[in-house]
């Protein structure tokens, strides 16, 4: 499939990691935002940004592709049959304009949603990834060096949920992208870091590289 999705919806502070090293509450309900399919980027692109806005922060997360509409599903097995892909994805944040925007009250979207701040791997059918939606497991690695490991075992609201809520705001189509949150230990990239992402799967490990411009 390679449908253009109508929306990306990501989930803020899903690990509860990640919320406190940001200094944020652990939420008591999915916290969603948006991207625009403008967004999108490639791997191959590379990462880049308007320096002048200060830093960019990677944050790896484990991304599924809708394919059926998914709307008011209350339950959560039901809702994760509408995925028929996953991959893993970058949520490129401008965190100094996030930070600024929060301070005075602001949406995200300048931080969040700008052209190029999604970048997503190539899509793995969702078979090959998972038998348990709690035991998906995936890295990120900066030059080198692991910063990030996610295990969905450790998402505040298990995957199921996260869909089955997101139903109730927004209708999901076929070819929609959901990016499920990242795991703590994100930071500031830096011109010329290399970024490999890996995705465990049931028979063989997917890995992604890029690179920051």
């Amino acid at each position: 499939m390679t449908t253009r999705p109508s929306k990306i919806i990501c989930v803020g502070r899903s690990y509860a990691d990640h919320a406190k090293e940001l200094g944020n509450a652990v939420p008591d309900r999915p916290v969603l935002f948006m991207k625009p399919p403008s967004a999108l980027s490639t791997l191959d692109a590379g990462i880049d940004w308007n320096k002048t806005l200060g830093s960019c922060h990677y944050e790896c997360e484990l991304t599924l592709r809708i394919g059926q509409t998914l709307k008011a599903e209350t339950d959560p097995q039901k809702a994760l049959q509408a995925v028929d892909a996953v991959t893993l994805g970058l949520d490129l944040t401008l965190r100094d304009l996030q930070d600024d925007l929060k301070k005075k009250g602001q949406p995200w979207e300048r931080a969040k949603a700008y052209d190029g701040s999604c970048m997503l791997a190539d899509w793995v059918d969702v078979s090959s990834v998972v038998s348990d939606w709690k035991d998906v497991h995936y890295t990120l690695q900066v030059n080198d060096e692991l910063r990030q490991k996610g295990d969905t075992a450790l998402l505040i609201f298990d995957v199921g949920t996260l869909l089955a809520d997101i139903s109730q705001v927004f209708t999901l189509e076929a070819g929609d992208v959901v990016m499920t949150g990242t795991p703590a230990g994100v930071a500031a990239l830096q011109a010329g870091d290399q970024l490999s992402m890996t995705l465990q799967g049931q028979q063989q490990d997917y890995v992604w590289t890029t690179f920051v411009k």
